[in-house]
């Protein structure tokens, strides 16, 4: 075949739709979302929402667990549009992960799993009496709560003796909402009471108390300063989510009380989000990120020492998407490749459906990671396609729909230009792309002169038709010359720079930046935390953000115009804390020194200076930094002496590094190896004694740590003697914990002066005694009972007993002991009552009204009670009435308020009332019975609060609404009349 154009220029085969397709495979508008409900909600009714759109409108099928759900069969479940409602819930068959389907005559598509859970909050299983927990004055104590069964997030408190009293906590006290335990760094004697532990599900809004656990201070002695012990830390591995908000709880024991302080290991300063609470005793991050992950390290420091806590905040995320597929038409034989890409850490994996049903790579279909290619599409492959993205922490689904189609030739969607640029002596391609399907054969001619215009008259052909388009132009514009270029530079992890790329160039030509960093291109939608392209049209500068290690190295900057492509380039060099340092060694060992070698580490771009030991025993809350020889090791030295180790303790060693920019990440730590052994060197401490029963003298001191033991064979050696004798008498245990000492003689005189000191050894030999404390022998009950025992029903809930004391005996009287019961066959109405001293009266409260009581009274000591009095009883007042006084109505003229109520009539079984009282403020005034109303003169400067309530033998009954007053002077008179609410002006 001839043509009439002067030359052929390109033969080229091209296929593209002849015109625009509409698709109508369903997409989601609304997926699913988790629910967490209360069990026995009051609606008993959950929705679980699922909403698509397509053309026909789409269907939906739900599944719970994988299994089809079959709703013709299913009176508790039904749908409304997609959205399935489960009726009369039920926690064993409801619980689950729901999943939506929806689908039309185009195909099917999933919908996001969505869990559906019950909240919960058990009792507490037993409600007896916990056992008291005794610690010394100024000693530390940790109260446990032990939550019961539950689900659904729960918050923890504390009440101190009685509702509404919560323990407040601050430096020296502390609630962990990750346990629930109450930590109290050192106890005062205002903290001796009952600690009741309130545990609130956030879900169901349910709350439940434990028993009491009461608080006893010990009577042999006050405990002495000493170095933080961290009770509440971190774990050592905090996996955190994306934008969640982190907490890490820290808190010591300690005397004096410990501070808490927070850092990074990295030297990195927090950012301005992160937040310090409850005395420090918590870090919150909130907003969490990747640049937030980390090791942290929670100091706890009073001036006996300090210890530290560390753990490392691991980021993780579930998938998102970097790249989607979007709809696609393909002619017959034409090939399909979609590839979505996603981040998340764990990195996710990928896996592909068609129709809501796996794809398998066979033959024509290939998977490889996140891409989809199909070759030479058949009609049969039209369908609705998701690739699904999946890692630990979620699942993720996009959505595109193939169309496969045949259509003529067309320029519609690809005309050629009716104008291109062209730098001066290149060469210029003129693409042809007419729509069509199958594929088009299009023939590129041209006529005019070379230099100047190309005259392009196309000729596509199928078996469709034939289609012509019109002529193209070329230009040549000025040179693009770069004006400024980036510097190479040095720079701090952490901190931020712009590296500038600006040109110069012909307004007419259309201009686009990029940047390679290390041969590669920078995703800036992807590196958005680092990487930021600012600037005008005619500049590129690059602005680097929080800059880590791993941004050092050659960054171009490529100008690409429509003609030409230009590039310039900088080095950058990141200096950060140096790397771990490497294999740490043991090289030679004693009972209190070690020789550690260790290899050198990176610097990361700044030499180092110097070097940190660490140490770790079984006995340590982690690492903490030890004694070494010589006391500052340099950044040249590789070896170190470590000293003041305890003898038989298996140590782990470990290496940090610093340098100019800060401390880097500790090494790998040492293989475990532990000292040698030596007799002990630490008396055993707080030697005491006394009580017990008659005949004995009872040792008590505070056990030698086990770090400080120094071997095996460990024991106590007790030395006594009789306060101002010379032999002393000695006796060995091998038990190396704290269990008293009991000598037992007939000979020993009651409540009698030793001498007692407690000395400690080992299999190496004998360590050294401790001081020499006084311990009294055990004394002999008081023998004589208290006379002349006389009780008085104060109210309905209290009664006050008297009794004469105790003449002088030769046994000692420390106090007296009342003991009180409904009836004797009923143990658990029991109670007892000590007072300390010479005190001969105690009331006794908290009893039940208008009931008997029987009470006895006996004196005691160390050894115990002595004989009881002879029982009297004594009955309680009928409660006070249960009703308020009503129809309080008052009036204030000047400074005057009158008011006046109604009378409450006691009923049978309650106490007759006496009178009124009115409670005004802190001040208390009792009304006569014969009246219901008062006068009262009123200060023009305070504000007021008045309360009337019934009083009775009973006691008080129960209060008004109150009543609130403001200052006099904001008015001059009011009138106002109430029933049951308040009266508020």
């Amino acid at each position: 075949m001839m043509f009439p154009w002067r030359q052929i220029v390109l033969l080229s085969i091209t296929g593209c739709l002849a015109e625009d397709v509409i698709f109508q495979g369903p997409r989601w508008r609304t997926e699913p979302s988790d629910l967490i409900l209360p069990i026995n909600s009051p609606d008993q009714q959950a929705t679980v929402t699922c909403e698509a759109e397509g053309s026909p409108p789409p269907q939906y099928r739900w599944s719970l667990n994988g299994t089809l759900i079959d709703l013709g069969n299913d009176y508790r479940r039904h749908m409304s549009g997609g959205s399935l409602i489960i009726s009369d819930l039920d926690k064993d068959q409801d619980t689950g992960v729901y999943q939506c389907t929806a689908f039309n005559a185009w195909g099917s598509i999933l919908g996001r799993r969505a869990s559906l859970q019950f909240a919960y909050l058990d009792n507490f299983k037993t409600q007896s009496a916990r056992s008291a927990v005794n610690v010394r004055e100024g000693q530390g104590v940790v109260l446990l709560c032990g939550p019961p069964a539950h689900s659904g997030e729960l918050t923890f408190a504390w009440i101190f003796n009685e509702y509404p009293y919560f323990v407040q906590q601050d430096s020296r006290r502390f609630i962990s909402q990750e346990t629930g335990s109450l930590y109290i760094a050192k106890v005062e004697r205002s903290d001796v009471g009952n600690y009741t532990c309130v545990v609130n599900n956030s879900v169901t809004r349910e709350k439940v108390l434990s028993s009491p656990t009461p608080l006893v201070l010990r009577s042999d002695g006050v405990m002495g300063e000493y170095e933080p012990k961290i009770e509440v830390h971190f774990s050592d591995s905090v996996p955190a989510a994306k934008e969640s908000v982190v907490k890490l709880e820290c808190f010591a024991l300690g005397n004096p009380v410990p501070e808490i302080s927070w850092r990074r290991t990295s030297g990195i300063p927090f950012p301005s989000k992160v937040k310090m609470k409850n005395s420090n005793a918590v870090l919150e991050i909130p907003n969490f990120q990747q640049e937030d992950a980390g090791t942290y390290e929670c100091m706890a420091e009073n001036r006996r020492g300090k210890n530290a806590a560390r753990g490392r905040i691991s980021f993780h995320a579930k998938p998102h998407w970097l790249q989607t597929m979007a709809d696609t038409a393909l002619s017959i034989q034409e090939n399909l490749f979609w590839e979505c890409k996603a981040n998340g850490k764990p990195k996710p994996s990928y896996s592909w459906l068609k129709n809501g049903e796996q794809v398998s790579a066979e033959g024509r279909v290939q998977i490889e990671n996140g891409a989809l290619s199909i070759a030479t599409v058949n009609l049969s492959d039209s369908g609705v396609y998701q690739c699904v993205a999946e890692n630990k922490h979620g699942i993720i689904y996009s959505r595109a729909q193939l169309m496969v189609l045949a259509s003529p030739p067309s320029f519609s969607r690809s005309p050629l230009k009716a104008l291109l640029k062209a730098r001066s002596g290149s060469q210029v391609t003129l693409e042809c792309k007419p729509q069509a399907s199958p594929p088009a054969i299009s023939l590129l001619l041209k006529s005019g002169k070379a230099h100047v215009q190309y005259n392009a008259l196309i000729q596509p052909l199928n078996s469709n038709g034939i289609n012509m388009h019109t002529p193209s132009s070329v230009v040549w514009p000025e040179p693009t010359r770069i004006t400024v270029r980036p510097t190479n530079m040095e720079i701090i992890v952490g901190e931020s720079i712009v590296l500038p790329c600006q040109i110069a160039c012909d307004p007419a030509l259309d201009v686009s930046f990029s940047w390679a960093f290390n041969g590669q291109l920078i995703d800036f939608q992807r590196d958005s935390n680092h990487f930021e392209r600012v600037g005008g049209s005619i500049s590129g500068d690059l602005m680097i953000r929080n800059i880590q290690l791993n941004h050092g190295g050659k960054y171009i900057c490529i100008v690409d115009t429509d003609v030409e492509s230009l590039s310039t380039s900088a080095i950058l060099v990141v200096k950060g804390p140096p790397g771990p340092p490497d294999k740490v060694a043991v090289d030679e060992i004693t009972d209190s020194t070690a020789q550690l070698s260790w290899t050198l580490g990176r610097d990361n771009g700044s030499p180092i200076t110097g070097y940190i030991i660490q140490a770790r025993t079984p006995f340590t809350v982690g690492w903490q930094a030890v004694d070494t020889v010589p006391e500052m090791v340099n950044g040249n030295t590789l070896t170190a002496t470590v000293v003041g180790l305890n003898a038989w303790v298996e140590y782990e060693f470990r290496v940090v590094a610093r340098n100019v920019v800060g401390l880097g990440e500790p090494s790998p730590s040492s293989a475990k190896t532990r000292t040698e052994d030596t007799i002990p060197d630490t008396a055993p401490t707080d030697v005491g004694g006394g009580g017990g029963t008659k005949s004995e003298l009872v040792i008590t001191w505070e056990p030698v740590a086990e770090e400080l033991q120094n071997g095996e064979g460990f024991g106590y050696i007790i030395a006594f003697r009789p306060v101002g004798t010379v032999t002393w008498t000695r006796s060995v245990i091998s038990t190396p914990g704290a269990a008293p000492y009991v000598f037992r003689n007939d000979t020993i005189p009651p409540f009698s002066p030793f001498d007692v000191k407690v000395g400690a050894y080992n299999n190496r030999g004998e360590g050294p005694f401790s001081s020499i404390a006084t311990v009294y022998s055990a004394e002999e009950v008081p023998s004589m009972a208290p006379k002349r025992v006389w009780t008085r029903s104060v109210s309905a809930v209290q009664i006050e007993v008297i009794w004469e004391a105790v003449p002088t005996i030769s046994e000692r009287v420390l106090g007296y002991e009342v003991v009180y019961w409904e009836d004797d066959t009923k143990p658990e109405t029991v109670g007892k009552v000590r007072i300390s001293g010479n005190y001969t009266l105690v009331n006794i409260t908290g009893l039940r009204a208008n009931t008997v009581y029987y009470l006895c009274v006996a004196a005691f000591n160390t050894a115990g009670p002595g004989p009881q009095s002879a029982p009297i009883n004594a009955t309680t007042k009928k409660p006070p009435p249960d009703r308020a006084p009503l129809n309080i109505q008052w009036t204030m003229i000047g400074s005057t308020l009158t008011m006046q109520w109604d009378a409450v009539v006691a009923m049978e079984t309650e106490s007759r009332v006496t009178g009124y009282l009115r409670q005004r403020n802190n001040d208390i005034n009792v009304i006569l019975i014969n009246k219901t109303t008062v006068e009262l003169s009123l200060l023009g400067n305070d504000n007021y609060l008045i309360q009337i309530k019934a009083m009775s033998e009973g006691g008080e009954g129960v209060g008004s609404e109150p009543i609130h007053i403001h200052k006099l002077s904001e008015f001059t008179f009011v009138s106002y009349a109430s029933l049951h609410s308040p009266c508020d002006h």
